[in-house]
């Protein structure tokens, strides 16, 4: 029989609704259509595979009950009873229908819209996924990298003296107790749902719509710029400490009395120097940023070892120390000193915070805090890293709460150990007792002060650029479509213009203004992210369904009100300036931004007004016609 002819023992196949079918011959255009396909489309494959294969139908047509079935013939009831439609090969049927790549052959691949790359796709031999990041290198150490900073080597415990130690821990307290309930608002948000990059940009405006999240994520942008600077400077500053001979210009000289009536001199680096040092360093660093974030992960260990193997030599140090030694007004861990130092000594400084009867700035707890509190941030850094993690759900619970749990009891015992070990004036005049009482070297904690601030610089320029590469490929602004990146690329343009803010901050180079314009920035997002989970948990809308289950909406609540109340004792002016900052911001997203496609909470307050109010519009309606039928009444709304 050749090839396409039908066997069958019928003429015409009876349907189920009376029609007839005639069967499909070799000659058939159907036929010679798919005939002509398979030969364009598998111009490979051999010849045998070329030509039609047999179509046999056996049809339950009418049979004779008494024929006797041949077992040697292949007739149209051979030896297996059993209905067989064979059209075409397995090959050539995978071909015509696109199925090829289920053979192991590779196809190519659609171009995509959206990157214009060409990626040819095989299904035996995927392509290797990118590496991702656990818990402990995507969040945790980002996060305690980021807070473990300057402040604490070269701040805190000249905060411990002037505000004496319980002030201080309660100062620490108030603040730590910010960021962690922040921390669990951000768990909530972001174990929702599938969270893209932009880190808390992207959390705020799917929960409280573009504007809000544009506004608030421009704020966290600039605090995480100016934060880089912050880092910088502190890194230079304790450099020319250590090395007074590296100078280029000639530093100042303090004189200060001391409770023995003995004028002390306090040798202070040169303006310029941290000027010219930072930009050098900065510049370093934006080179290292260009690398990508490989080069960042293989680049953090370096920065982060040496900063645990310095805590670990300060806590060492102070417990081997003793009256006088290694410095003089260093008692050791004395009960006397720390009835001493129980109370607080606010007093007049000049602007690099040396006791001077005669300086500019008073000190105070509100003052403080804002000095303080950039210690206790950078508990978004994990989040930011959100497309480069295995499980977001997760990492970013577990390893941001950990690292601000974590860092907050390393300042609790340090506010304790702090204020037994030295004299009140040491602890004022002393700006590097972490060196001073280090063991065995105070070298060691130079290096692992610079390494510190180095590392959280190099987080901050990392994240900063990434969030504003984010903002602006959510097309919301059409001003920043410049910053706009591929997904999987490095936002090289945004990165530049996150160095020169940064570079701008360096050249004022006083780490006191500095910190407080951060705080302002950073408490800004931080109540952003509460306001969000507080509006999302209280709506109970049905996509609101976190996997994080320790969270509430009073948590929430009480953790925005404290952003708000820090902003206001830090100053009330700073506070008027960044919310006049955020509503420009929000007035000019709503003028010339375009609206986003998302459902934010927002439109879910409209959705459940909506629908409580067709409730009750159905309760009363119920309600009239209950009474129309007890009252014999005919029905008021028929």
């Amino acid at each position: 029989m050749e090839n396409g002819e039908i066997e069958s023992q019928d003429e015409e196949l009876p349907s189920r609704t009376g029609r007839q079918y005639r069967p499909v011959v070799a000659h058939d255009r159907a036929v010679l259509e798919m005939s002509s396909l398979e030969s364009a489309s598998s111009s490979r494959l051999p010849d045998r595979e070329m030509s039609l294969k047999k179509i046999k139908v056996n049809a339950q047509g009418k049979m004779d009950s008494n024929a006797k079935e041949d077992p040697t013939q292949g007739g149209p009831n051979g030896p297996q009873r059993e209905s067989k439609l064979e059209l075409f090969g397995f090959d050539s049927l995978v071909n015509i229908l696109g199925l090829k790549s289920m053979s192991g052959e590779q196809i190519p691949a659609p171009t995509s819209p959206r990157d214009g790359e060409d990626i040819s796709i095989t299904l035996g031999h995927p392509k290797p996924a990118a590496v991702k990041l656990g818990t402990m290198m995507g969040v945790f150490v980002p996060c305690l990298q980021n807070i473990m900073g300057i402040i604490y080597y070269i701040r805190f415990s000249w905060i411990v003296g002037m505000a004496g130690i319980l002030q201080s821990l309660l100062l620490v307290s108030f603040c730590g107790l910010c960021t962690f309930l922040t921390g669990i608002s951000l768990s909530a948000i972001a174990t929702n749902g599938a969270m893209k990059g932009g880190g808390p940009y992207y959390l705020i405006g799917r929960a409280l719509g573009p504007e809000v999240g544009v506004s608030i994520g421009l704020c966290f942008f600039l605090g995480n710029a100016v934060a880089g600077s912050l880092y910088v400077l502190g890194a230079v500053e304790t450099f020319l400490n250590a090395v007074p001979s590296a100078g280029i210009f000639q530093g100042s000289t303090t004189s200060v009395n001391t409770t023995a009536g003995v004028a002390e001199q306090i040798q202070n680096p040169s303006l310029h120097d941290l000027q010219v040092y930072g930009i050098v360093v900065t510049i370093l660093l934006v080179f290292i940023v260009f690398g990508g974030v490989k080069m960042i992960n293989r680049v953090a260990p370096a920065f982060l070892i040496p900063v645990l193997f310095s805590v670990f030599c300060i806590f060492i140090g102070v417990f081997l120390a003793k009256k006088d030694d290694p410095s003089p007004g260093i008692t050791g861990l004395s009960l006397t000193t720390f009835k001493d130092n129980l109370g607080s000594d606010y007093q007049l400084t000049n602007s690099a915070g040396v006791p001077d009867t005669n300086g500019t700035v008073y000190w105070n707890f509100n003052a403080l805090v804002g000095l303080f509190f950039p210690a206790v941030t950078g508990i978004m850094a994990g989040s930011n890293r959100s497309a480069s993690l295995k499980d977001t759900q997760r990492s970013i619970p577990v390893g941001t709460l950990a690292a601000s749990l974590t860092t907050t009891s390393l300042y609790l015992i340090s506010v304790l150990l702090f204020g037994a070990l030295a004299t009140r004036e040491k602890l004022l005049k002393d700006r590097l007792l972490t060196a001073t009482v280090a063991w065995p070297l105070p070298a060691i904690i130079y290096v692992g002060i610079i390494l510190s601030t180095l590392g959280a610089a190099l987080q901050s320029l990392t994240g900063a650029p990434r969030l504003l590469a984010a903002i602006a490929n959510d097309d919301i602004l059409p001003v920043l479509n410049y910053f706009k990146v591929a997904d999987g690329s490095e936002p090289y343009i945004a990165t530049l213009f996150t160095a020169f803010i940064c570079i701008g901050c360096v050249v004022l180079g006083n780490l006191d203004l500095i910190s407080p314009t951060i705080t302002m920035f950073f408490l800004l997002c931080y109540a952003g992210v509460n306001l969000s989970s507080f509006l999302l948990d209280l709506l109970d809308a049905p996509s609101w369904r976190p996997r994080w289950k320790f969270h509430h909406w009073s948590l929430s609540l009480l953790g925005a009100s404290l952003c708000i109340v820090i902003m206001f004792l830090i100053s009330w002016s700073f506070t008027v300036v960044s919310l006049a900052l955020v509503s420009l911001i929000y007035y000019y997203v709503s003028l010339k931004g375009k609206a986003g496609d998302w459902g934010d909470g927002f439109k879910s307050a409209y959705f459940q007004l909506a629908l409580r109010s067709l409730r009750s519009l159905g309760g009363i309606y119920s309600s009239l016609n209950n009474v129309a039928k007890n009252t014999n009444i005919p029905d008021l709304l028929s």
